[in-house]
């Protein structure tokens, strides 16, 4: 199996700053390089980091070039990961690509953190990307869901099913 992973940023990525001080933290390599590194050699990878921004930060050209990417990859199953504040909008703008089965996911909680829910999430998103049809779905805090019957409590930040 052929599987597609996309860094676009977020917490999950996000790492003790390098290059910058201060106490911030700083975008790093992707969270899913470390986290496949843990799985058997049973699945071919393509990997593309593309983008190294806040999920806040992100523009609708941004999202055009996440919605190239995934179409210009002969894979049919991609995971995308992405912070957690604008997965919803990001899911809306690749809705129109068929065909495909892309989960987008994230953390709330950076992927170097021993209490992180990345290797959760990511795991949700690749059992997802294998068995679900094609559709845009996400994979967050325990759930996956077809984007669109996904809501987000603003004030908790937490997903639910609508």
């Amino acid at each position: 199996m052929n599987i597609t992973l996309i860094q676009t940023g977020g917490t999950i990525d996000k790492d003790y700053p390098k290059s910058i001080n201060g106490w911030a933290f700083e975008i790093g390599d992707p969270a899913f390089l470390r986290i496949i590194k843990k799985l058997p050699n049973t699945i071919k990878w393509e990997t593309i980091p593309l983008l190294k921004k806040d999920s806040t930060e992100l523009t609708s050209e941004d999202r055009t070039e996440i919605a190239k990417a995934c179409q210009k990859t002969s894979n049919a199953k991609i995971i995308i990961t992405h912070g957690t504040d604008t997965l919803l909008e990001t899911a809306l703008a690749l809705s129109s690509i068929k065909n495909k089965t892309i989960i987008l996911t994230g953390s709330m909680r950076p992927e170097r953190f021993s209490n992180s829910d990345a290797d959760l999430n990511f795991g949700m998103a690749l059992a997802g990307v294998q068995t679900l049809p094609s559709c845009i779905y996400i994979a967050i805090q325990g759930i996956i869901s077809p984007y669109n019957k996904l809501g987000r409590n603003l004030e908790t930040g937490l997903y639910f099913i609508k």
